[in-house]
């Protein structure tokens, strides 16, 4: 047995129909583009910061410090001002994300994801029409609600929609179009970055990714779990039917749905505190390392901050924001191939594959780095060198799209049992957005002052957690929702915990 394996990783497939249906691809591609909302954001911030209009009338001290800060080529957007206009997002994401579990849970799936559209698009709404800092901050509390909301619900609607046999690939869907986000944004900076107006529209935009995904969610039904949890039986078993096919025996996957309803009512515990109890630690300990490790792969911090790190290592500010776009087509590129092969290969493969490929990739960005501009950063890097790190870059960015990207999304969602799994991914966005506010808010203020050691930083980091999931994470791979207890039972730690529970 492998070190963080268990033997019969197939499991139970057998048991309901794995057939992918019109409708299930149609209703989890409508799902799934609620990651719109948040990849427009991460795309979108990194650029506005970039452009002279936006800086002179927001944020006039960023120019100053450019003018006079030519000595030292890290230290030009260090500017915790112009770094809070970025995370205050998250830490309204934060806070949603918590209230979240509970919406969920009261009026479904589907409907927190609305509601999570309508509350995006009246951020963007502001922010488009912004007139100080205080309307941009406002505009980005809102933004925060709204991509905190979504980005519980949806993972946990693809999951709950999914056949098991295919459930990696659908909810893959919500990071191919949080990718999409990214280079639609990216592409629209690009467009707009020479107009003195261009950033009012590049953050107006927003809306529309906004309405598609609220329209979208508007024409699909919730999941048969969270109509079952609502007592909604009837509606429960139609929306089984939609998704599994109308020839499709749909009553043993029902009735095995309506058991594990009814054993969470039993117990009527409240879900926080339920999730700590031993028998659920490993959940637990998962849904926090996951997001958390995500974001200290450091490829948020890079895709918002692209066009400003490229522009500090000698591109252009046109040639930044085409090579932030060139970052964002390999990430969605390689988001498809984790589609393909995530069901076949399994998590754990291309966790550790990707961990490997980013750790490799962030050390040589550094050597380059450091080889190039000098220990103290005065140095101007020569434009092949420019060239060269954004090649790495790509190569880095392609591990993490096939790795723990969209799996970061799909572990959390995938691991907990029913009466707990709104909660469990409610912590785990949670913890996502707690740790991409603190790295937002310093990654600049470390790139001065760590220089290229900031990508060793993020290496030792990729380092680690690619040996944690080589000993702590067992294969989920085709197995059933309400089976996943026994991936934990044959676990060679984790079997301590919940056996016998």
């Amino acid at each position: 047995m492998a070190v963080g394996g268990f033997s019969g990783v197939d499991g139970p497939v057998g048991s309901f129909s794995g057939k992918i249906t019109l409708s299930v691809v149609i209703t989890c591609i409508v799902a799934a583009s609620s990651g719109l909302i948040f990849g427009y954001d991460i795309g979108i911030s990194g650029g506005v910061t970039t452009m002279q209009p936006f800086l002179q009338k927001f944020f006039p001290s960023v120019l100053r410090k450019a003018a006079e800060a030519k000595t030292n080529i890290y230290c030009i957007y260090d500017s915790q001002v112009l770094t809070s206009f970025t995370s205050s997002l998250y830490i309204a994401g934060l806070a949603a994300s918590l209230v979240a579990s509970r919406l969920t849970a009261t009026i479904g799936r589907r409907n927190t994801m609305v509601f999570g559209g309508l509350t995006f698009l009246a951020g963007a709404a502001i922010n488009g029409g912004a007139a100080n800092v205080a309307m941009l901050i406002l505009g980005r509390i809102l933004l925060g609600f709204g991509v905190g909301f979504t980005n519980q619900a949806t993972p946990v609607y693809l999951s709950e929609v999914a056949p098991p046999k295919w459930r990696g690939a659908f909810n893959t869907g919500f990071q191919f179009f949080i990718g999409i986000g990214v280079v639609a944004a990216n592409c629209i900076n690009f467009g707009t970055a020479k107009r003195s107006w261009g950033w009012r529209l590049s953050l107006g935009l927003a809306v529309v990714p906004a309405a598609i995904m609220t329209i979208g969610a508007l024409l699909i039904s919730d999941t048969p779990s969270s109509l079952i949890q609502r007592g909604k039986v009837e509606q429960a078993r139609h929306a089984l039917r939609k998704v599994r096919g109308k020839d499709c025996d749909v009553e043993p996957e029902l009735s095995e749905l309506k058991k594990a309803s009814d054993v969470a009512k039993e117990a009527n515990q409240e879900p926080f505190v339920t999730i700590f109890e031993r028998q659920y630690r490993p959940h637990l300990v998962m849904s926090i390392a996951i997001p958390f490790f995500q974001q200290l792969t450091g490829i948020n911090i890079i895709a918002f901050y692209a066009p400003v790190l490229f522009q500090s290592v000698g591109f252009g500010s046109d040639s930044a924001l085409i090579a932030a776009i060139i970052l964002g087509l390999v990430n969605l590129a390689s988001i498809l191939v984790s589609a393909g092969i995530v069901d076949r290969f399994g998590r754990r493969f291309l966790f550790i594959e990707g961990g490997i490929q980013m750790f490799v990739c962030q050390v040589g960005v550094a050597v380059v780095l450091a080889v190039t501009t000098g220990v103290s950063g005065t140095k101007e890097i020569s434009k092949g060198y420019a060239i060269l790190v954004l090649v790495l870059m790509c190569i880095y960015a392609s591990g993490f799209g096939w790795s723990w990207g969209p799996l970061s999304w799909l572990i959390p969602s995938e691991i907990f049992p029913i009466k707990i799994r709104p909660t469990g991914q409610s912590i785990s966005v949670a913890v996502n957005f707690a740790t991409t506010f603190v790295l937002s808010q310093t990654f600049l203020t470390m790139l001065c002052h760590f220089k290229y050691g900031t990508f060793l930083f993020y290496a030792a980091w990729n380092a680690l957690m690619t040996i944690f999931v080589a000993l702590f994470l067992p294969e989920t791979k085709a197995i059933p929702l309400d089976s996943m207890n026994s991936v934990w039972e044959k676990h060679w730690y984790w079997r301590r915990f919940v056996c016998g529970n």
